[in-house]
């Protein structure tokens, strides 16, 4: 499989900016915004430029390169802590109940309530293959890439760890955010969500509803939606809990879509891998194959190798 995993340069930006445009929207942290892009690839850059001891405000931005040809055909990122620049909002799923003696009823639901739960934690995301990359492993190549990297930068990152899924959307409408943030928005949900990637979230906390929302106000569509991930999230999603993530009704604000989070030092990749020759290896299950990190910051590369 002649392909690597390595970080992102400012000469990738054509090619990311290919890429974005095949997603469709709603990757909050991989918009089709080139100066949003340019930022990023530039944030990526000066983050792994810099010696530090503990996690400030870096982000690493990934590539999947086809190396026959120099295509880049995936991309992935991770935040070194969240919550710095802005509020990391999530909406955390719990149930109520309410009890009448008097006319014998019991009733319950779920409300939603605006949460800062994941503050100081570092975040993976903005994960994405282009169609022809989706097979033959490269997913989990470019998945578990993130992981190493982490292990082979432990210094740079906190102990907990987040990942946001995309939610469920019908068409470009997300039926959550029609029955909630468009009240208060007055926006699309790709306008919105475009806005979020690009200049980041404080108008969440000036226009978002602060008191906790009962789903069993909202459409069924809208309920349905809630912790459902985007089809194209599902083996995303499935590779998350492969690694040790799980989902205990952390959903993002703007189409609901499921927040999973770990500790970092009890990922499986992490847990597995080991160091060799300066380099860090990782067996991937049931194969003769394995992983292989090498180098540090920007000169970090992973390619898959045969035993």
């Amino acid at each position: 499989m002649p392909h690597q995993v390595r970080m992102a340069r400012k000469n990738d930006l054509d090619a990311l900016m290919e890429l974005a445009a095949l997603t469709g929207g709603g990757m909050t942290n991989f918009p089709h915004d080139r100066s949003a892009l340019a930022e990023k690839v530039a944030w990526s850059e000066q983050s792994c430029a810099i010696e530090i001891e503990v996690p400030q405000d870096e982000f690493y931005l990934f590539v999947l390169e086809d190396t026959a040809n120099g295509r880049i055909v995936g991309t992935a990122n991770i935040y070194s802590k969240i919550g710095v620049r802005w509020p990391f909002y999530s909406y955390k799923l719990s149930r109520v109940s309410h009890v009448s003696r008097g006319v014998g009823r019991h009733f319950s639901t779920h409300v939603l309530t605006l949460v800062n739960d994941f503050d100081d934690a570092s975040e993976v995301g903005g994960l994405f293959l282009a169609p022809q990359a989706r097979s033959g492993g490269l997913g989990q190549l470019l998945a578990r890439s993130r992981y190493l990297f982490i292990a082979q930068h432990r210094q740079r990152f906190g102990t907990e760890i987040v990942a946001e899924m995309r939610g469920w959307l019908n068409g470009n409408t997300s039926p959550f955010w029609e029955a909630v943030g468009r009240k208060f928005f007055d926006s699309e949900f790709l306008a919105a969500d475009h806005y979020n990637a690009t200049q980041g979230n404080q108008f969440i906390a000036d226009l978002m509803p602060k008191f906790p929302i009962y789903t069993a106000l909202l459409p069924e569509n809208a309920q349905s939606a809630i912790g459902r991930p985007h089809v194209e999230a599902v083996p995303a999603k499935a590779m998350l809990e492969a690694e040790g993530f799980v989902y205990d009704g952390y959903v993002d604000i703007f189409d609901a879509g499921p927040t999973l989070h770990a500790r970092i030092d009890q990922l499986k990749s992490i847990v597995e891998s080991r160091n060799v020759d300066g380099g860090l290896e990782l067996s991937l299950s049931g194969s003769k194959r394995y992983l292989r990190a090498e180098n540090h910051g920007l000169d970090f590369s992973v390619r898959v190798k045969t035993v």
